[in-house]
């Protein structure tokens, strides 16, 4: 049975993104991907997103204005951002995630957010 919530998952190293992708479907969510803040433009304007999980450094808007787009433009979704270039007193409006970071983790910060929003 499919699980609530719809997740977007945005990240530029392909590996990593479709490794995600299969993760997380295989927990039963649905699932759609970008891989930079133009293609999750195109996914958030498509589908009804309610869980943005981002790298923060992509090579196509990414970085600092990523972060201020979702800030403006998606304060009504949980939004978490993995990066291995995020430095302690960095500062991100959001949950963030340090790579490498465990599936498992990032499953129950999933579970969290979707409970907190029903």
């Amino acid at each position: 049975m499919a699980k609530t919530g719809a997740i977007l998952v945005v990240e530029d190293e392909d590996a990593i993104r479709l490794t995600l992708r299969d993760y997380l479907k295989k927990l039963g969510y649905t699932v759609f991907v970008a891989s930079d803040g133009t293609g999750a433009i195109q996914q958030l304007l498509d589908n009804d997103i309610e869980v943005i999980i981002s790298d923060y450094r992509m090579s196509v808007f990414g970085g600092h204005y990523w972060i201020k787009f979702l800030e403006r433009y998606c304060s009504d979704k949980k939004i978490i951002i993995a990066s291995g270039y995020l430095q302690p007193g960095f500062s991100i409006p959001f949950q963030t995630l340090r790579k490498p970071f465990d599936y498992a983790d990032l499953a129950k910060l999933i579970e969290e957010a979707l409970v907190a929003r029903n």
